[in-house]
């Protein structure tokens, strides 16, 4: 008896929630079966469900090490930047409206003003801190900028915008979800939050008929990184019937934010709380993207970036590079498996179904036209349609010299000879322009005594495409110590051509290696090569260049102890089949992405025994000196993302 009582009870108190669709920390109710009465509009109906019980976080899908860093959306350790910010140690940072291209539709900003792309407009947007963009001037004048209004008497509010031709409410489609919430509620002229949504729910237009009587809604789409709703997705404005779903939303307004002590789920970077259950889902609950930061995997579909970044479904293949490797953009049969919801999946919030309204207006092919613009430096992909090798040269190539092999003549394109005194005792990585990458203990501030040899692959014998190229100046990093090889990393800047602004001519076996920017780009175990003229296990020194694949192996302190510092790694393998040698000094250790873009990660440093078990090489890691590398070098030299 008691049990029936108790049934009666909750379904009297369902009924009376009524039938709006609340989200509370993002979590997503379906739609209870409408009834054939129709009520009188009751605005109470707005009010948000009480916060359901925060379930317990998954236990490894979360790096603690890396929640503890607060990483968000503008660490570019992890991501890119916007093309209208830049990336500066670790973090993106607003450019200077003029540093934008100087291209694209002419925008109109809120305050009315025209601007003469996006990216310039974002710029401002950016330095200034707050919402700039309304619309591109040919949707309007820029007399009449897009406006956003929440609408309602209490609890949730319902969403509705104006532009000069339109004045409509925004859908409570698939594609409606935190991350377009928080968007809303940071672009909320009346009290705008940093922390964004506090609730995000739909209602049926009936049930709303006394806050609002517009009868179209918008399809909208947002990643949550925009500043107004005007920069997200938008499809063409639809009619609406009375069993229309549109948005609503509850804000954040001046409450004091909840403590990490107090919360019982993910502690946002901007003190929000997140259900546990929405981590590492591809949605940008948080508001600042922190829940997406720092996962071993991902869940509800989202596709994983090696970064340990999740991404929802839709920006897989979207031609717009977003893991740091490019992996997103692969297609193969994992990435397009990812990019489909599994069942079960939350398409609330993923949005995995793309409206079937025409678009109205989309930022996003703007943003692919500034990116292609800056993205220009070409590097680290090799001349595949150069390949020098004869008959007598294929029969040479053996196996096995410190695990390595004899390289093929071309094969490692970006690999030079510097010879001091006539000998050829190190080696180096091209990195474009006049600018190689070497060990500091391999040269010493003489320039005249070195030349750089390009294109080189027996040691006592050119080429026809071998170039021998003299050294304009060496720069040593200021705190190289040479006693325990800290900061072992130098660079040498060629002369120039007479009469040009080149240091080498025109070449088809050369071609330069891209510097990394972030430590992150290539995790532990993945597979590198090493490659140079160093001595093999016997000691015995070697004419022809060689390369070997080696693993990027962690916790490289625990085998050297006190004699391993920051800027450091190991690579090879622990049971010494593989390793660096002496007279490999300098060379590059290079990581290939899931892009096919090569990287130097590493520059051959130091080590223990070559090729002995328990003594991995140790290199110097070359993206902890990005930003040394590039204020010797210049903006242009090394860059290709994020500036």
């Amino acid at each position: 008896m008691m049990r029936i009582t108790l049934v009666l009870l909750l379904s009297a108190l369902l009924l009376q929630l009524g039938r709006t669709v609340g989200t509370v920390g993002g979590s997503a109710h379906k739609h209870e079966k409408p009834s054939d009465e129709k009520p009188e509009p009751d605005t109470s109906s707005l009010t948000p469900p009480p916060t359901p019980h925060h379930k317990a976080p998954p236990p490894s899908l979360l790096s603690q090490e890396c929640v503890d860093e607060k990483h968000t959306r503008s660490s570019c350790t992890k991501v890119f930047c916007p093309p209208w910010e830049r990336c500066i140690n670790g973090q993106c940072v607003c450019k200077l409206p003029y540093q934008c291209p100087r291209f694209g539709p002419r925008v109109c900003g809120l305050e009315g003003r025209s601007y003469m792309s996006l990216c310039q407009a974002q710029a401002n947007a950016c330095r200034e801190k707050r919402p700039l963009f309304s619309h591109y001037t040919d949707l309007g004048s820029c007399e009449e900028p897009f406006k956003v209004e929440l609408r309602g008497l209490k609890g949730q509010q319902v969403v509705q915008f104006r532009t000069a031709d339109v004045t409509a409410l925004v859908c409570g489609s698939d594609s409606w979800n935190m991350a377009a919430a928080n968007v809303v509620c940071k672009h909320n002229k009346n009290n705008p939050s940093l922390r964004g949504a506090k609730v995000f729910g739909k209602s049926e237009f009936k049930d709303i008929m006394g806050v609002s009587r517009v009868h179209e809604c918008v399809d909208v789409r947002c990643t949550g990184a925009e500043r107004t709703l005007a920069e997200c997705l938008l499809y063409k404005p639809r009619s609406i019937s009375e069993d229309t779903s549109v948005a609503t939303v509850t804000c954040y307004t001046n409450e004091p934010a909840v403590g990490k002590d107090e919360c019982d789920g993910f502690h946002c970077v901007n003190e929000k709380c997140v259900s546990w259950e929405h981590i590492c889902d591809g949605v940008d609950d948080c508001g600042d993207n922190s829940d997406e930061m720092c996962c071993t995997g991902c869940q509800n579909g989202a596709f994983y970036c090696k970064s340990g970044v999740c991404l929802p479904p839709y920006a897989v293949q979207d031609k717009i590079r977003d893991c740091l490797g490019g992996e997103d953009e692969i297609e193969t049969v994992e990435t397009v498996r990812k990019s489909i919801p599994r069942s079960g999946s939350r398409k609330e919030h993923l949005g995995s179904e793309e409206p079937k309204t025409e678009v109205w207006t989309n930022s996003k092919d703007d943003i692919l036209k500034i990116r292609n613009h800056t993205e220009t430096l070409e590097c680290g992909i090799p001349n595949m349609d150069y390949v020098h090798k004869t008959e007598e040269e294929t029969r040479r190539r053996t196996k096995r010299v410190v695990g390595g092999e004899e390289a093929m003549p071309t094969q490692i394109q970006w690999q030079v000879a510097i010879q001091e005194d006539e000998k050829i005792h190190c080696g180096g990585a091209y990195l474009g322009g006049c600018w190689v990458l070497t060990a500091a203990h391999c040269v010493r501030p003489k320039p005249q005594s070195f030349r750089i040899k390009f294109s080189l692959w027996q040691k006592i014998s050119l080429l026809t495409t071998t170039d021998s190229v003299p050294v304009k100046n060496i720069i040593i990093h200021r705190e190289y110590n040479p006693r325990t090889y800290e900061n072992d990393i130098a660079l040498i800047q060629l002369e120039e051509l007479a009469y040009e602004k080149e240091c080498l001519h025109p070449n088809p076996a050369v071609r330069p290696v891209c510097v990394p920017w972030s430590p992150l780009q290539f995790p532990a175990n993945y597979t590198c090569t090493i490659s140079g003229w160093g001595r093999n296990k016997q000691g015995d020194s070697v004419n022809i260049l060689r390369w070997a694949n080696v693993s990027l192996i962690p916790n490289c302190e625990s085998y050297y102890k006190e004699r391993y510092h920051k800027g450091m790694m190991c690579a090879g393998d622990l049971e010494g089949n593989v390793d660096s040698c002496q007279g490999d000094s300098g060379g590059p250790l290079v990581c290939k992405d899931a892009s096919g873009v090569s990287y130097v990660w590493g520059i051959v440093s130091w080590g223990d025994k070559c090729g002995e078990a328990g003594f991995p090489g140790v290199y110097t890691q070359v993206a902890h000196y990005f930003e040394w590398i590039r204020q010797q070098t210049g903006w242009p030299a090394v860059t290709k993302y994020n500036q």
